[in-house]
């Protein structure tokens, strides 16, 4: 008796058994295999813990300078309230330390302030801007002691103080000495100026800038 036909029959599926390498030579091969896998797993390892260990020092770091920029930031603070510069030290100095030198000074009497002097700076060595006093510039003169600043120094300042850098005062700083015409120009019209005995007051005795040249204070 004929029976009824049958469902087409599915392929049988491949045996997943893992065969055991048989001989000498599978089971070197398979060592081997196992070794290479070791030391990849290894070194994968080792390299992740490097770059862990690189990141969280970086990150260490990190954490130290931020913590110690506020520190560094007061230290230096205090350190500038207490500046005294002999005029020794300052007629020593070359042009670029006597710009620095002022804004240094600058800082200590509450001032923010920046070194800008170079070539084409139109009058204007440091510029500082205080809370109470306004914007000011500072033309620089570092000469030989018994040197003298003439009035066209004057006449420079005033012409780009205000123009040029928006500045409320404009003084020139020498640690020589200014020519009388220069003087008197400058009290005429507004220009500031600090000569050796000046500079003594303010460098050396620390007399901030506003009493030495009388400053006005803004309301």
């Amino acid at each position: 008796m004929a029976g009824r036909p049958g469902r087409p029959g599915r392929p049988a599926r491949p045996s997943r058994v893992v065969r055991r390498p048989r001989g000498p030579g599978e089971r070197i091969g398979a060592a081997l295999v196992a070794v290479a896998a070791a030391v990849l797993v290894v070194g994968v390892t080792q390299a992740l813990l490097r770059s862990w260990v690189f990141l969280a020092a970086v990150a260490v770091a990190c954490l130290l300078s931020a913590a110690r920029g506020p520190a560094l930031d007061r230290a230096r603070t205090r350190r500038l309230a207490a500046l005294r510069i002999p005029l020794a030290t300052v007629d020593a100095m070359d042009d670029q330390a006597f710009e620095y030198a002022l804004r240094d000074l600058l800082v200590r009497d509450g001032w923010s302030a920046r070194k800008v002097g170079q070539h084409g700076d139109q009058a204007a060595d440091v510029i500082g801007h205080h809370p109470h006093l306004g914007r000011i510039v500072l033309q620089a003169k570092h000469t030989k002691v018994a040197a003298k600043v003439g009035v066209q120094v004057m006449y420079q300042v005033k012409g780009t103080a205000g123009p040029a850098h928006g500045a409320d005062l404009a003084v020139v700083v020498t640690n020589g000495g200014l020519t009388r015409d220069a003087m008197a120009w400058g009290d005429r019209h507004a220009v500031h100026w600090m000569d050796r005995a000046r500079l003594a007051a303010w460098a050396e005795g620390g007399v901030p800038l506003e009493e030495v040249l009388r400053l006005r204070r803004r309301r």
